[in-house]
Parts: C-alpha cells; sequence; structure tokens
C-alpha cells in the first residue's frame, strides 16, 4: 500500500471494515516514522501487523527514485552519507551498514518481522542477513 501517510491509514481503515485481514509493508528509512505511523494506527484500531519494509539504498540514483516510487522521504543524513561516496560500491557498503543498524533497532522493539526489498538484487540483502541472524 502506497501513498501518504494519511491516505494509507484510510485504505486501511476501509479494507478492515469490509473484512479484508491484510498485513501492510511499510518502506521506511527513519525507524522514528515507523514507530509513529504504528502507533497512529492502533490509536484508531487497526491491529493488524505493520511490517517495516527495508530497502538499503545500493546507488546514489536511489536518493531521488526512491521517493517518488514509494512516496517516502530519505532523511538528510542518510542522503548526505550516500552523496559523499565516491562510486556506487561505497554507496552499497554505506547502505548495508545503515540497513543492519535500522534492523538491529527494529528487532530490539519487537517488530513482527522484516521486509527487505531487494529489486533484484540480493547481495547485500545477503550481507545484513547474515548480520542479523
Amino acid at each position: 500500500i502506497y501513498g501518504t501517510v494519511t491516505q494509507v491509514i484510510q485504505l486501511m481503515l476501509y479494507l478492515l471494515s469490509i473484512a479484508i485481514n491484510i498485513k501492510t509493508i511499510s518502506l521506511f528509512f527513519d525507524n522514528k516514522k515507523y514507530f509513529d505511523f504504528v502507533k497512529q494506527c492502533r490509536e484508531i484500531g487497526i491491529n493488524v501487523p505493520i511490517i517495516p519494509g527495508i530497502k538499503p539504498i545500493s546507488t546514489k540514483r536511489q536518493l531521488t527514485v526512491l521517493p517518488q516510487r514509494f512516496y517516502m522521504d530519505i532523511p538528510s543524513e542518510l542522503s548526505e552519507q550516500i552523496m559523499q561516496c565516491k562510486d556506487n560500491s561505497a554507496a552499497r557498503q554505506i547502505g548495508v551498514e545503515l540497513a543492519v543498524e535500522q534492523c538491529k533497532e527494529l528487532k530490539a522493539n519487537g517488530v513482527p518481522c522484516l521486509h527487505f526489498y531487494t529489486m533484484g538484487n540480493s547481495d547485500n540483502i545477503y550481507k545484513i542477513a547474515s548480520e542479523l541472524f
């Protein structure tokens, strides 16, 4: 489900009202936004699992493509770190390191599970999973 936070919550309420049991996966780079989103849903009675979606940055181009495609923000600190990389290989490594940190915090806070967006390239996901599990 993609859209603004308000649009996603409204769609979730509608689907639940017509007895469609959904689990939603939400892509976030900022865990605080994920935790706030879950809190907003819980406050209005949405109690289905909300799974955090993890997409490690692997190219500089993704700094502009991902926000357009997934209707989300990339934190300025992340963007700055990726822009300082001399090439996409360095950006990919930073993306892995930051995703590991993000996943550790999510796991420590009891998320139901983690969903990884591979976009056809799974080597970085393998590195992240190796660090986590």
